[in-house]
């Protein structure tokens, strides 16, 4: 395998050695631009070095070095800025927006009254099924992956990684109290890496919310856990490497 990452010596370069490493720049952003127009959920920068090594273009030892090239062709221009998703946790707050053009906002106006029904919401997702589900994932990326799909179906999706923020945890129970005093099945599931750190999650994650359940009210005895990610069966059905 060629990488596809530049690498400069550990020695003061010559001139042709600097011209070369900045074609393989690039190439380097080139083939970012060209993946991502085939994706359609966002990526993180470790998030791309992580395809480039799935797509065997670098190596596993090259993703921090792959990551840090992301960022530094986002910060020459050579990559634009958003081509990695915007950290919730750091994004800001209350910034304003200003209506610079009064006909395109009474034409937003007129456009939202005449499809306001569709924004009326009388019955739950939920209401007629017997089962509630949500889903808790490692990585950020893996929740930009599956977002468009638990939005459509209206599951709840957050991050679970790092042992999860107690807030965050309080919030999945929550919402399992509420649907299993309707009566609902709970379902927890799962996506995290099939590594030892990723499994401890898995094994982990009942005692996790048992912790709380003092503090909310709520115990997680009847809850199904059931992971399906990331699973053997899965990496060799879609062929995907061993890394």
């Amino acid at each position: 395998m060629i990488s596809l990452l530049p690498k400069l010596p550990p020695h003061r370069p010559s001139a042709a050695v600097k011209a070369a490493y900045r074609e393989k720049v690039v190439g380097f952003c080139a083939k970012i631009l060209e993946v991502r127009s085939g994706l359609d959920f966002d990526v993180g920068s470790r998030g791309w070095a992580y395809i480039l090594e799935g797509d065997r273009l670098i190596d596993k030892n090259e993703i921090d070095a792959a990551q840090d090239l992301v960022n530094a062709c986002r910060k020459s221009g050579d990559l634009p800025l958003d081509i990695c998703s915007e950290d919730d946790k750091r994004a800001a707050e209350n910034v304003e927006n200003l209506d610079s053009d009064p006909q395109e906002m009474a034409a937003d106006l007129v456009a939202y009254i005449r499809t306001a029904e569709k924004q009326y919401s009388p019955f739950g997702f939920w209401d007629d099924l017997d089962v509630y589900v949500q889903i808790g994932v490692e990585k950020s990326n893996i929740k930009n992956l599956f977002a468009k799909t638990c939005a459509e179906f209206h599951v709840p999706i957050a991050n679970l990684g790092g042992w999860a923020d107690l807030n965050v945890r309080a919030g999945f129970m929550r919402r399992f109290k509420e649907k299993e005093a309707e009566g609902k099945q709970c379902i927890l599931l799962p996506f995290t890496d099939l590594d030892p750190g990723g499994v401890q999650i898995d094994k982990f994650l009942r005692s996790n919310l048992e912790d709380l359940a003092r503090a909310v009210g709520w115990s997680p005895d009847n809850l199904i856990i059931e992971r399906f990610g990331l699973n053997y069966d899965f990496i060799e059905r879609e062929k995907l490497t061993w890394i």
